[in-house]
């Protein structure tokens, strides 16, 4: 079973309709015990970090994620879910994420930018890994975010992306994932992605 965690903040069920069209059934829960039962887990996410947090603390999520983690199965994080699987957020003041993976979340510098990050923007593919499978350095995916990832260790980024900086857009460890873009809006390589994840 691949169980969609429902806590309040998240485009949940474009990414289930994403899961569907690559061939798998997933279940939209609200309930911690399922991901107990559950094969994979996804943890999608739009919005604010402490919003992502408030939301995973009032449904009970937060012990049931880390269990889950503990126990080997794979664990993606999309957009706000791969954030939140950092360990602090300066998003509207520092605040505590999930301390799964080390590192923080920190603001783009505008720099003659627009913020947010909106829109397609490449791939640079650090890694051959199976998650990465048939996707190669220069392939485009679908961003919305004004916060990005700095892993404390360079070992976990799987593939970069230039906005001002070159931001991790894709992590890893063991077998915990995240996307920084949002795969179920990425078209033929979003679908990709994805189908690499539920086949680990």
């Amino acid at each position: 079973m691949i169980a969609i965690v429902d806590y309040g903040i998240g485009n949940l069920h474009s990414v289930r309709k994403a899961v569907e069209v690559v061939g798998e059934a997933a279940l939209v829960t609200s309930d911690p015990a399922d991901l107990l039962k559950a094969d994979k887990v996804i943890l999608p996410g739009v919005g604010a970090f402490k919003d992502g947090m408030s939301g995973l603390v009032s449904t009970g999520f937060i012990p049931a994620i880390k269990s889950f983690v503990a126990s080997g199965r794979p664990l993606l994080g999309i957009c706000l879910g791969m954030q939140l699987l950092f360990e602090q957020s300066q998003e509207a003041g520092w605040h505590a994420g999930l301390g799964i993976l080390p590192g923080q979340v920190r603001a783009f510098e505008p720099n003659g930018l627009k913020v947010p990050h909106i829109g397609w923007n490449q791939l640079d593919v650090q890694k051959e890994l199976p998650l990465l499978a048939q996707i190669e350095s220069g392939r485009y995916v679908y961003f919305n975010h004004s916060y990005y990832c700095q892993p404390a260790d360079p070992g976990h980024i799987l593939a970069t992306t230039e906005y001002g900086v070159d931001f991790a857009s894709v992590v890893g460890s063991g077998q915990v994932f995240g996307f920084q873009f949002h795969p179920e809006k990425s078209q033929r390589v979003g679908l990709q992605l994805l189908q690499n994840f539920l086949a680990l």
